[in-house]
């Protein structure tokens, strides 16, 4: 029986940036070995650094998918523990709590072939790279493209024993905005000879605050932020250039592409009205909002309601980010909170699961994947 603890705490200790997950997927691949052993129902390939593990139903009408995302973040480790990470990146998303739980799934669901056909999909780069949309788009399922997709997502903020979804939007739609206004540098003392691109920045920082307090509407529920700005080199010399770096989030892609449209047209505006040249890049890739197929997800949510280790949480939706939303926009599922008790954020330094939440989860949701492959558990 694999030992959920010892798995997770050194999947925490070699975390990889999305698709250079090479020591995560040698070691990911050893552990489904150890449960597929000898089952003949279960077949096994790999797309880059991901792995999708195929369980052949005994008589299947469908296939029914579990994802599970296996990258980290660029983030040096704070938390002290004495399995911190190893090499300056971090699982501090908690993809190390989803690894080990997709783990936990595969060796319980393996126990006896089931009669659906079952997808484990550990899936690269959902931090940086859309490696959901990569995958699709390259057709790396094949044959064994599930008609129904499962996955779920740490919450900090959430006890265990705590499972939050809805039956509609679950996560934001997202992309990345870089801009870059282009003035002429010159000597502080003589601004008219001058074209400063950090003024033109700056009034662009402000302005672009109105699109959410002025041009969305209320219940639209949209986000613009830009946190990273650079632009000048010392305090006596006007800044030729300034960079801009910011995310749009919202709800819906109508939202999304308008708030895009909107920031686009101020800056475009700004560069205009201060005579500068713009260079603007957008990444959207596939960070669609997560949008649960409302029939599944009530299903879902009236089978776990029904346990009595599970404490459901009807949730509203949150800004956060996450690339299942463009599979979710192929194929019908249902993406959920799974509750860890950190008292830190994700994306924090200092993010520090309770571990009690890896036996919860495997012991509740593979009741409900034996429920949808008829398995028996």
């Amino acid at each position: 029986m694999l030992n959920l603890i010892k798995i997770r705490r050194h999947l925490h200790q070699i975390p990889e940036i999305g698709l250079q997950e090479h020591e995560t997927q040698k070691y990911l691949l050893a552990q489904i070995q150890a449960v597929s052993t000898d089952k003949n129902f279960i077949s096994l390939k790999t797309w880059r650094t991901g792995i999708l593990v195929f369980l052949h139903g005994s008589n299947p009408t469908k296939t029914i998918g579990w994802r599970t995302d296996i990258d980290a973040l660029p983030v040096k480790e704070e938390t002290g523990l004495d399995f911190s990470s190893k090499n300056g990146k971090m699982h501090a998303c908690g993809h190390d709590i989803h690894m080990t739980v997709a783990l936990g799934l595969l060796e319980q669901l393996s126990k006896t072939q089931p009669v659906e056909n079952l997808l484990f999909l550990f899936q690269p780069a959902e931090e940086n790279e859309a490696g959901g949309k990569l995958m699709y788009d390259e057709d790396a399922f094949g044959d064994w493209k599930p008609d129904e997709f499962y996955g779920l997502h740490v919450r900090p903020d959430l006890k265990v024993g705590d499972i939050a979804t809805n039956t509609h939007t679950l996560f934001a739609g997202t992309c990345e905005v870089e801009l870059t206004f282009k003035g002429k540098s010159g000597h502080a003392a003589f601004p008219h000879e001058a074209n400063d691109a950090l003024v033109a920045a700056s009034y662009f920082i402000t302005q672009v605050q109105t699109i959410v307090s002025r041009n969305t509407d209320p219940l639209g529920s949209a986000v613009v932020t830009f946190g990273e700005m650079h632009a000048g080199s010392t305090n006596n010399i006007i800044s030729e250039t300034a960079y801009l770096h910011g995310t749009i989030r919202a709800l819906t892609l109508d939202v999304l592409e308008f708030t895009k449209k909107r920031v686009l047209e101020i800056a475009n505006g700004v560069a205009q009205s201060f005579k500068m040249e713009l260079d603007v890049k957008i990444i959207q890739g596939g960070y669609l909002p997560v949008e649960n197929q409302p029939r599944l997800a009530r299903e879902l949510m009236d089978f776990f309601e029904k346990l009595p280790a599970v404490h459901l949480i009807d949730i509203a939706p949150a800004m956060t980010g996450e690339d299942f939303g463009y599979l979710l926009s192929k194929i019908p599922g249902v993406m959920f909170w799974l509750g860890i008790d950190s008292p830190y954020a994700l994306h924090s330094n200092k993010m520090t699961p309770n571990e009690a939440a890896l036996h919860f989860a495997v012991e509740n949701i593979a009741l409900f994947l034996a429920h949808k492959v008829k398995a028996e558990h």
